[in-house]
Parts: C-alpha cells; structure tokens; sequence
C-alpha cells in the first residue's frame, strides 16, 4: 500500500517527525524536550508518587511536614489547649470554692435563725409561763380577798343570826313570861312573881 502523498508533493506524513508532526496538525512549533517528556510519560505510566525514585524526596517532605506539624502543635495548639483546660479547671474550682463557701454561709446563717427561732419560742414559753404564773397568782390572791371578804360576811351574818336570835329568845321569853303572869293572875286571882315565872320557865328550857 502506498503512503500518503502531500497535496504539495512534500514527504508523506508519517515519516514526518514526532515535532514536525504535531506542527502540521495543530499548526505550531512543539519543542523537542516537550516531545521526550511526552514519549517518556507516554512510556512509563502510572502515577509518580509510586514511583521509587521519588521515594526519597516524598520522604524528606514527609519528615519536614512532620516536624513542622510536631512543632506547631507543641509549640502553639497543645500550650494553647493546655492553657485553655487550666482556666477552665480554674474556673470551675473557683466556682466550686465559691459555691461551698456560699452553701457555708448559708449553713451557718441557717443555723443562726435555728437558734434565733429556739431562742425566741424559749422566751416565749418563759413568758407564758410567767404570765400563767401571775394570773394564778392573782386569781389566789383574789380567790384568798373573796373568801376572805365571804369569811367576814358569813361571821357578821351569823353575828347578826345570832344577835337577832338572841333577841328573839328574850322577846320570846318576856311574851312567855308577861303570858305565864297573865294567865297565872287570871287563874289564881293574884299577880304571879316574876321571879318564880323565870325560875320555872328556865327549869322548862333546860329540859
């Protein structure tokens, strides 16, 4: 089979070079290390990271990534996450020193008013008890001037019961012995002596 001719009569294109080439289809000069690098790619394959002989220079960046990673985070994030862990422990103790001296306080106030309140049911007691003293007391003293008073009424009653009965026994006795002279005088036809009406009535009453 014949190779293609040029319509100009120039050499056929596929004994053209790779350059020459890519100049009569894209219309452009390509340099020629371009031209190795892409044979060299399109020989090799895959991709360069896996490649051995880039091993060593992957594994230098490693360690500077490394060492410049171990130096930011000893250096910069573990102090500052350090620092950040002690304010908040700080904080947080703070707030529990603060909070069981308040719960202190308030304990300690707590019992104050405890021994306020015992305190004050303590004097009121005391003063019930003395204000119940001083009613019985003066319900005594005035029980004692009532019976005292009553005592006195009773002694001028029975004076008076027995003044009057007295008075009655005499008026009685000298009606019985005006009625013993009458009725004597008005039997015998002489006057009784009182002194025999006395004698006989009293021998009558001591019967």
């Amino acid at each position: 089979m014949a190779s293609p001719v040029n319509p100009e009569g120039a050499r056929p294109v596929t004994e053209l070079p790779a350059a020459e080439a890519s100049e009569a289809v894209h219309g452009h000069e390509v340099s020629e290390g371009t031209t190795e690098v892409a044979a060299h790619g399109g020989e090799g394959g895959g991709l360069p990271q896996f490649r051995v002989e880039y091993w060593g220079g992957q594994i230098i960046w490693l360690l500077i990534l490394f060492a410049v990673l171990y130096t930011l985070l000893s250096r910069v994030f573990i102090p500052r996450l350090r620092a950040a862990l002690d304010q908040r422990e700080n904080t947080i103790s703070g707030a529990l020193i603060a909070a069981r001296a308040v719960q202190a306080e308030a304990d300690a106030q707590a019992e104050a008013a405890r021994a306020e309140v015992a305190e004050a049911r303590a004097r009121a007691s005391r003063t019930a008890n003395e204000a119940k003293a001083a009613v019985e007391a003066e319900r005594s003293r005035r029980a004692a001037a009532e019976e005292a008073k009553l005592s006195q009424y009773l002694a001028q009653a029975e004076d008076r019961i027995r003044t009057g009965r007295d008075q009655a026994m005499t008026n009685v006795r000298q009606i019985a012995v005006e009625t013993a002279e009458a009725l004597t005088e008005k039997l015998s036809g002489r006057p009784a002596a009182s002194d025999e009406i006395n004698t006989a009535l009293a021998a009558q009453g001591s019967r």
